[in-house]
Protein backbone atom coordinates (compact mmCIF):
# COMPACT_ATOMS: atom_id res chain seq x y z
CA UNK A 1 0.00 0.00 0.00
CA UNK A 2 1.31 3.40 -0.90
CA UNK A 3 1.73 6.03 1.76
CA UNK A 4 -1.05 8.18 0.26
CA UNK A 5 -3.45 5.21 0.38
CA UNK A 6 -2.62 4.52 4.02
CA UNK A 7 -2.96 8.19 4.86
CA UNK A 8 -6.48 8.31 3.37
CA UNK A 9 -7.56 5.59 5.81
CA UNK A 10 -6.62 7.73 8.83
CA UNK A 11 -9.01 10.08 10.61
CA UNK A 12 -8.92 13.69 9.31
CA UNK A 13 -6.89 15.00 12.26
CA UNK A 14 -4.15 12.43 11.57
CA UNK A 15 -4.22 13.14 7.84
CA UNK A 16 -3.41 16.79 8.56
CA UNK A 17 -0.61 15.78 10.93
CA UNK A 18 0.89 13.32 8.44
CA UNK A 19 1.79 16.02 5.95
CA UNK A 20 3.97 18.00 8.36
CA UNK A 21 7.03 15.73 8.21
CA UNK A 22 6.80 14.64 11.83
CA UNK A 23 6.83 11.17 13.40
CA UNK A 24 3.54 10.17 11.77
CA UNK A 25 4.97 10.91 8.31
CA UNK A 26 8.00 8.74 9.10
CA UNK A 27 5.75 5.97 10.39
CA UNK A 28 3.70 6.08 7.17
CA UNK A 29 6.91 5.80 5.12
CA UNK A 30 7.94 2.74 7.14
CA UNK A 31 4.48 1.19 6.71
CA UNK A 32 4.71 1.66 2.95
CA UNK A 33 8.08 -0.08 2.91
CA UNK A 34 6.74 -2.96 5.00
CA UNK A 35 3.85 -3.51 2.58
CA UNK A 36 6.01 -3.67 -0.57
CA UNK A 37 7.21 -7.33 -0.32
CA UNK A 38 3.73 -8.63 0.48
CA UNK A 39 2.12 -6.64 -2.30
CA UNK A 40 4.73 -7.90 -4.73
CA UNK A 41 3.88 -11.49 -3.76
CA UNK A 42 0.15 -10.86 -4.05
CA UNK A 43 0.58 -9.25 -7.46
CA UNK A 44 2.26 -12.45 -8.68
CA UNK A 45 0.15 -15.01 -6.79
CA UNK A 46 -1.23 -16.44 -10.04
CA UNK A 47 2.34 -17.46 -10.93
CA UNK A 48 2.20 -20.06 -8.15
CA UNK A 49 -0.48 -22.09 -9.90
CA UNK A 50 0.75 -21.54 -13.46
CA UNK A 51 2.80 -24.67 -14.26
CA UNK A 52 5.36 -22.91 -16.44
CA UNK A 53 5.83 -19.89 -14.15
CA UNK A 54 5.81 -21.43 -10.68
CA UNK A 55 9.16 -21.82 -8.90
CA UNK A 56 10.71 -25.31 -9.04
CA UNK A 57 10.35 -25.66 -5.27
CA UNK A 58 6.56 -25.22 -5.57
CA UNK A 59 6.10 -27.91 -8.25
CA UNK A 60 5.68 -30.86 -5.82
CA UNK A 61 2.91 -29.00 -4.00
CA UNK A 62 1.22 -28.08 -7.28
CA UNK A 63 1.36 -31.71 -8.45
CA UNK A 64 -0.13 -32.82 -5.13
CA UNK A 65 -2.91 -30.29 -5.50
CA UNK A 66 -3.63 -31.71 -8.97
CA UNK A 67 -3.46 -35.33 -7.69
CA UNK A 68 -0.44 -36.09 -9.86
CA UNK A 69 2.27 -36.22 -7.20
CA UNK A 70 2.29 -40.04 -7.08
CA UNK A 71 3.62 -40.04 -10.66
CA UNK A 72 5.41 -36.71 -10.90
CA UNK A 73 7.55 -36.45 -7.79
CA UNK A 74 10.50 -38.29 -9.38
CA UNK A 75 10.38 -36.40 -12.68
CA UNK A 76 12.71 -33.54 -13.63
CA UNK A 77 11.15 -30.05 -13.28
CA UNK A 78 10.38 -29.67 -17.00
CA UNK A 79 8.33 -32.86 -17.09
CA UNK A 80 6.67 -31.95 -13.79
CA UNK A 81 5.55 -28.71 -15.43
CA UNK A 82 4.21 -30.60 -18.46
CA UNK A 83 2.35 -33.01 -16.19
CA UNK A 84 0.81 -30.17 -14.19
CA UNK A 85 -0.20 -28.36 -17.39
CA UNK A 86 -1.93 -31.46 -18.78
CA UNK A 87 -3.47 -32.63 -15.50
CA UNK A 88 -7.02 -31.65 -16.44
CA UNK A 89 -6.88 -33.42 -19.79
CA UNK A 90 -5.29 -36.49 -18.21
CA UNK A 91 -7.95 -36.60 -15.49
CA UNK A 92 -10.74 -36.54 -18.11
CA UNK A 93 -9.27 -39.55 -19.93
CA UNK A 94 -8.05 -41.46 -16.87
CA UNK A 95 -8.77 -45.19 -17.03
CA UNK A 96 -8.77 -45.30 -20.83
CA UNK A 97 -6.11 -46.56 -23.21
CA UNK A 98 -5.82 -43.09 -24.75
CA UNK A 99 -5.43 -41.54 -21.31
CA UNK A 100 -2.67 -43.96 -20.31
CA UNK A 101 -0.85 -43.31 -23.60
CA UNK A 102 -1.11 -39.55 -23.05
CA UNK A 103 0.17 -39.89 -19.48
CA UNK A 104 3.12 -42.03 -20.56
CA UNK A 105 3.98 -39.58 -23.35
CA UNK A 106 3.86 -36.71 -20.85
CA UNK A 107 6.01 -38.29 -18.15
CA UNK A 108 8.61 -39.70 -20.56
CA UNK A 109 8.63 -36.90 -23.11
CA UNK A 110 8.32 -39.50 -25.89
CA UNK A 111 5.25 -40.00 -28.09
CA UNK A 112 4.21 -43.25 -29.73
CA UNK A 113 2.98 -45.48 -26.90
CA UNK A 114 0.42 -48.07 -28.00
CA UNK A 115 -1.95 -50.02 -25.77
CA UNK A 116 -3.23 -53.36 -27.04
CA UNK A 117 -6.17 -55.15 -25.46
CA UNK A 118 -5.91 -58.81 -26.53
CA UNK A 119 -9.35 -60.33 -27.14
CA UNK A 120 -8.23 -63.73 -25.83
CA UNK A 121 -7.33 -62.23 -22.46
CA UNK A 122 -10.04 -59.99 -21.00
CA UNK A 123 -9.07 -57.29 -18.51
CA UNK A 124 -5.47 -57.31 -19.71
CA UNK A 125 -3.46 -54.70 -21.60
CA UNK A 126 -0.11 -54.74 -23.33
CA UNK A 127 1.76 -51.43 -23.28
CA UNK A 128 4.06 -51.14 -26.27
CA UNK A 129 6.97 -48.81 -25.53
CA UNK A 130 8.62 -46.76 -28.30
CA UNK A 131 12.32 -47.40 -28.76
CA UNK A 132 13.14 -43.85 -27.71
CA UNK A 133 11.61 -44.46 -24.26
CA UNK A 134 13.32 -47.78 -23.47
CA UNK A 135 15.79 -46.11 -21.14
CA UNK A 136 12.82 -45.05 -18.95
CA UNK A 137 11.31 -48.50 -18.37
CA UNK A 138 11.34 -48.24 -14.54
CA UNK A 139 9.32 -45.02 -14.72
CA UNK A 140 6.97 -46.56 -17.30
CA UNK A 141 6.38 -49.62 -15.11
CA UNK A 142 5.55 -47.44 -12.10
CA UNK A 143 3.24 -45.18 -14.13
CA UNK A 144 1.37 -48.15 -15.63
CA UNK A 145 1.02 -49.86 -12.26
CA UNK A 146 -0.34 -46.70 -10.64
CA UNK A 147 -2.61 -45.52 -13.44
CA UNK A 148 -4.12 -48.62 -15.04
CA UNK A 149 -7.58 -49.59 -13.81
CA UNK A 150 -7.35 -51.77 -10.69
CA UNK A 151 -9.09 -54.77 -12.28
CA UNK A 152 -6.74 -54.81 -15.27
CA UNK A 153 -3.43 -56.64 -15.54
CA UNK A 154 -0.65 -55.25 -17.71
CA UNK A 155 2.48 -56.30 -19.55
CA UNK A 156 5.16 -53.94 -20.86
CA UNK A 157 6.49 -54.76 -24.31
CA UNK A 158 9.65 -53.01 -25.44
CA UNK A 159 8.92 -53.09 -29.13
CA UNK A 160 7.33 -50.41 -31.27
Amino acid sequence: MRRADIERLLPAVYQRAAGTGGPLAALLDVMEGMHEPVEGRLAAVDDLVAPYRTPDAFLPYLLGWLAMDHIGRSLPPGRQRDLAARAGELARTRGTAAGLCALLATVTGVAGFVIDEPAERPFHIVVRVPAAARDQLPLIRVAVALEKPAAVTADIAEEV
